[in-house]
């Protein structure tokens, strides 16, 4: 079993007053104890590392760019996941589902994954299932 790895859930690790910190550290901490295959992509990690600068600062930045950068798979974003995503956005007209969002959909999709490491309620709209959150109804 792989596991998708979502900006939502690298953040809940690193920001101690997350809602989601103690979950999330628990469960990053049984996800890489148990070596399963953590996947991610380049939108999550420019996504990601731009909002850890900007709410945590150079150190955290710095934590989450050497240290748990280099324990992900990373699935490259190429013209035909970014078109599809966009259309997926365009097509969604919600206000909150992003662009980032949309590719991590078709990443998963086209990877055949159906778990993430996300606190995002777009992921279990989107029919997947997510560490840590029960099922939406």
């Amino acid at each position: 079993m792989s596991v998708y790895i979502d900006t939502s859930a690298l953040y809940a690790v690193l920001d101690h007053d997350d809602q989601y910190h103690t979950a999330a550290k628990a469960s990053w901490r049984n996800l890489l104890q148990e070596d399963v295959p953590l996947i991610s992509s380049n939108y999550v990690l420019i996504e990601a590392s731009a909002l850890i600068q900007r709410r945590l600062g150079q150190k955290a930045l710095q934590v989450f760019l050497e240290d748990i950068v280099s324990v992900l798979q990373i699935q490259w974003v190429d013209e035909s996941i970014h078109r599809a995503a966009v259309q997926m956005i365009l097509r969604g007209r919600s206000r909150s589902l992003s662009l980032v969002d949309c590719t991590s959909f078709v990443v998963m999709r086209q990877l055949g994954l159906n778990m993430a490491f996300a606190y995002d309620k777009h992921f279990q709209l989107q029919g997947f299932r997510c560490l840590g959150r029960e099922p939406q109804k």
